[in-house]
């Protein structure tokens, strides 16, 4: 599994398909780079560790209950023979990003992913949605208006409403205004993540799966990252 910090990170090859060798033969791989973003304490390091099938991405707060993640964290992870495409098995390599909870540069998100985004994941902690997070506005600030159509909506705490015995749906329909939005114009729909699983890798399946089929929807195509110019 690959590791990177902000500073110093050599530029990653998202080309969207590539072959390379493999136990004397080439086998399709797809690399998708996903972007996350969200609040202190929002879950994005447990998106992250479900993504990568792991717990390499730092979570929980220190001492001081402050939120760990004060800067970019990359980690990459691969997966053979994920899925097929055209009769032929692909690899799917995931590169994963965690932004911190402060609004992302886009200089900063551009020299990370040069070549744009596929999937950007907005993460909510469905514990703590009284307080207006403007999500919204910060990722409309990194990728324009364009963005809603590679972005996917996850809420973490999902175990909260287990026991409360709230059904998504429910959760959902009650929702304020700007979580509602957020919910209505991410193309890659809801998705609840379960934070009481101790296992990333049987938790992440359903989150994989949405990346690919979000990614599969707009091609593998990515979206830019704004330029300083045009904010």
């Amino acid at each position: 599994m690959d590791k990177h910090r902000h500073r110093g990170n050599s530029r990653f090859d998202v080309l969207s398909r590539w072959r390379r060798q493999l136990d004397g033969g080439e086998r399709n791989v797809l690399a998708l780079n996903v972007l996350l973003i969200g609040d202190r304490q929002s879950g994005r390091s447990s998106v992250g560790n479900a993504l990568i099938g792991g717990h390499e991405f730092k979570t929980g707060p220190d001492v001081c209950g402050v939120a760990m993640t004060t800067e970019y964290q990359v980690l990459s992870r691969n997966y053979p023979r994920y899925f097929r495409r055209q009769g032929a098995e692909s690899d799917l390599t995931l590169r994963v990003v965690d932004t911190p909870p402060l609004v992302p540069r886009p200089q900063g998100v551009r020299e990370l992913c040069p070549e744009g985004v596929h999937v950007i994941v907005l993460v909510v902690r469905v514990d703590a949605t009284h307080e207006h997070t403007h999500l919204e506005e910060r990722v409309e600030h990194l990728f324009g208006p364009g963005w809603h159509g590679h972005a996917l909506l996850i809420l973490t705490h999902a175990d909260h409403l287990k026991e409360a015995g709230l059904q998504p749906s429910f959760y959902l329909s009650q929702t304020p205004d700007w979580l509602s939005s957020l919910s209505n114009k991410a193309v890659g729909g809801a998705l609840f993540l379960d934070n009481s699983c101790d296992w990333p890798s049987l938790r992440g399946r359903p989150v994989r799966e949405r990346v690919l089929r979000l990614s599969a929807r707009n091609h593998h195509r990515a979206v830019a990252v704004r330029t300083e110019v045009s904010l």
